[in-house]
């Protein structure tokens, strides 16, 4: 059994991280780890495990006891805890936040499975990519290791409101989001730094710019990216890039026909799709931000990490109604 502990337990990312652990066939939770709940019944906090566990939060961090621990942290927290904890070294670390994504003065290896599969399974300390980065890299890769498209790339991604995380603020407050859209963070999402990152890694010297637009929409969760730019090829060739790309992907699938959201939801599925309009080429991925977008794939990751099926745990059903 692989022995896990959870820092930051109490907020959505803990909350699902916690429920795909308990139904993992090879993972024991030793801890989950919240300050603010210590000593609360887990399912107290995250309502929707009611009968499934009898987990309660703990202030303690008994590291010598696990295998791996996940930073389930709000963005820029994870170094700050490291500067002031020790880990045993053996302990391998999946940090959720957005602190080691950019490669520089740390030993964390960017977690893309469909980028990076092999340096993931042999490494120690691994960085899980953001939601709507993860989401639009997928709809670009193919097109981007193959060298088919040129000048910028306009993005535009709507996401569900839990990607926000649990405290609630003037954007998630339900009389707000409810019946509304909004744009933030126009052509400045912080993700933009690790996508940019695989483009010059998969294109070196590209020479437009990824041109992105975030919405919040008026949802719980999930992520819907519509992409495009230049593209002489025909639609069949670059269909067939995509399907040949996708073709030993886990859970990142290529269809032909144009993707609901619905099909990824509660699931860590992303399902990819093209579409070709004279010169431009159209690229929707759709994926669910809590699953694919963080917590599924950091237990996608673990499962590469530890040598197991990477499917692992993840076998979920979509909510198609």
């Amino acid at each position: 059994m692989i022995r896990a502990g959870i820092l930051g337990a109490a907020g959505y990312t803990g909350g699902e991280l916690i429920r795909l652990l308990l139904n993992h066939p090879q993972v024991e939770i030793v801890f989950a780890n919240s300050e603010s709940n210590a000593g609360n019944p887990v399912c107290e906090v995250h309502e929707g495990l009611l009968g499934e566990t009898e987990l309660c939060f703990t202030e303690e961090m008994p590291f010598e006891q696990v295998d791996v621990v996940f930073f389930c942290f709000g963005h820029g927290k994870s170094r700050q805890f490291l500067a002031e904890h020790e880990i045993p070294k053996g302990v391998r670390i999946i940090d959720l936040a957005q602190d080691f994504r950019i490669a520089g003065d740390h030993d964390f290896v960017y977690g893309l499975p469909e980028t990076h599969r092999s340096a993931i399974a042999g490494c120690q300390y691994l960085a899980n990519p953001g939601c709507f980065a993860t989401c639009i890299q997928l709809a670009l890769l193919p097109a981007l290791k193959a060298g088919i498209i040129s000048g910028d790339v306009h993005v535009n991604g709507i996401t569900g409101s839990t990607g926000a995380g649990q405290k609630p603020g003037a954007t998630t407050h339900f009389s707000w989001r409810n019946d509304n859209v909004s744009v933030y963070k126009t052509f400045t999402h912080q993700h933009l730094l690790e996508i940019n990152q695989t483009v010059e890694e998969l294109c070196p010297g590209y020479d437009g710019r990824v041109l992105f637009i975030p919405q919040r929409g008026c949802f719980a969760r999930g992520i819907y990216v519509t992409a495009y730019a230049k593209c002489d090829l025909p639609l069949e060739q670059v269909q067939g890039l995509y399907a040949d790309y996708y073709a030993g992907a886990a859970f990142t699938h290529f269809v032909v026909k144009s993707p609901d959201m619905k099909q990824v939801v509660n699931t860590n599925k992303a399902v990819v799709y093209v579409e070709k309009y004279e010169d431009q080429l159209l690229m929707i991925c759709c994926i669910d931000n809590l699953l694919k977008g963080a917590v599924g794939q950091a237990v996608q990751n673990m499962n590469l990490m530890f040598g197991i099926d990477e499917t692992e745990g993840l076998r979920l059903k979509a909510s198609a109604f």
